[in-house]
């Protein structure tokens, strides 16, 4: 059963960084896909970026600038680093990795960014 673990999530100020991880249980590369998707409450899961197995990645125009996702494929972990938080950032983040079109998420770690 494939597992994905976020870490990395807190309480922080704005203008600070964080850096997420998503640790795979398998080999990363097992993935068409990988993601960093976002909720806050009462809104809908959004995507914030992703990255192919090919290494290609994509943001949504919200946080280009501020994120940045990041593998390493030997250790199975996507990364997501996000700088100058806003309070607008506050959400669960979520890992997800998309395999022949099967989902699979993490659990969430949640940030919350204080003004």
């Amino acid at each position: 059963q494939v597992q994905l673990v976020e870490s990395g999530g807190g309480l922080v100020q704005a203008g600070e960084s964080l850096r997420l991880s998503c640790a795979a249980s398998g080999s990363i590369l097992g993935f068409n896909t990988m993601g960093w998707y976002r909720q806050a409450p009462g809104q809908q899961r959004e995507l914030v970026s992703s990255i192919t197995k090919f290494g290609n990645t994509n943001y949504a125009d919200s946080v280009k600038g501020r994120f940045t996702i990041s593998r390493d494929i030997a250790k199975n972990t996507v990364y997501l680093q996000i700088n100058s938080l806003e309070p607008e950032d506050t959400a669960v983040y979520y890992c997800n990795g998309n395999a022949w079109g099967k989902n699979y998420w993490g659990q969430g770690t949640q940030v919350t960014v204080s003004s």
